[in-house]
């Protein structure tokens, strides 16, 4: 997806946030992923509206009309986030999607200060648009606030250095190190993984490497094993993130799963402290 007009699109900000990075936190969700991950938690982040109107008629409060030229359109005075229009599209996308400047998006940040630790962007998939991410950042540094980028792991940061030295650090989300398992579980490539582990590793960028969890979808056991194999001690103390899957928001063939046993969580847990890692956190 590219940036049009100096502009990108925002999915929507969540002002004071406590679980996208350390500290109070304004996130900031792009639209659009190159993954179409099956158990992602948010799908109407990954793709852009493809205006069908599906969404139209059944609005409680007709925030959402059809324009001339055949556009959705949304109303965001009228709308009162029932989130229908979300779950009725068979596409995984939103109509309520503004195209905003990273002026604008630090407007909205600016009013939060000085509640706010730093800004996290995610998606969707931000690093789709590093020309934003980079403005977005240069204002917020202004400002001292830190910037985290919320990352799938997929694009090669080696060719975003400037952004990659402006931004504090990176949460990686590693999915998985088998690659059929990985095209299997999001319908992309990881050949791009361990460049970029080794990558901001060597610049001392990652805040965290986090794992969802999910027997025989996941290799997890897999991750684990390899991730020190790949960037070295350095692994022993980056926080380690193991995510308990739950299928709320999950769409398609695993939306009826149910979530890993404590028991296999744990097991997760002492395989990785056993190899050395420091900080390992179940969640």
């Amino acid at each position: 997806m590219k940036e049009k007009n100096n502009t990108t699109p925002i999915n929507k900000i969540i002002p004071l946030s406590m679980v996208d990075g350390p500290g109070n936190r304004t996130a900031i969700f792009l639209q659009k992923c190159n993954l179409v991950c099956a158990y992602c938690h948010n799908p109407e982040t990954q793709n852009m509206c493809n205006h069908c109107g599906i969404c139209v008629e059944g609005c409680p409060t007709a925030a959402l009309t059809i324009s001339d030229e055949n556009k959705v359109l949304w109303n965001e005075d009228l709308c009162i986030s029932c989130d229908r229009c979300i779950k009725v599209c068979p596409y995984n996308a939103s109509p309520k999607i503004k195209n905003m400047t990273a002026e604008e998006v630090f407007d909205e940040v600016k009013k939060n200060i000085p509640f706010i630790r730093g800004i996290t962007v995610s998606g969707g998939e931000c690093t789709l648009y590093p020309k934003f991410l980079t403005e977005l950042f240069e204002l917020a540094k202004k400002e001292r606030l830190t910037c985290l980028i919320d990352f799938n792991g997929t694009i090669d940061l080696t060719l975003f250095d400037e952004l990659i030295t402006i931004c504090d650090g990176v949460m990686i989300d590693v999915k998985s190190w088998d690659k059929e398992l990985f095209r299997e579980l999001t319908g992309g490539s990881n050949i791009n993984i361990i460049k970029n582990l080794k990558y901001l590793a060597e610049k001392d960028k990652i805040e965290e490497i986090r794992i969802v969890c999910l027997e025989n979808e996941v290799d997890a056991e897999n991750i684990i094993d390899n991730l020190d194999k790949t960037i070295g001690e350095k692994a022993y103390k980056i926080k380690l993130k193991l995510i308990k899957f739950r299928k709320f928001g999950v769409r398609g063939r695993l939306s009826n799963y149910s979530s890993p046993s404590e028991e296999y969580m744990e097991k997760l847990k002492n395989q990785a402290i056993d190899k050395g890692y420091k900080n390992v956190i179940i969640i």
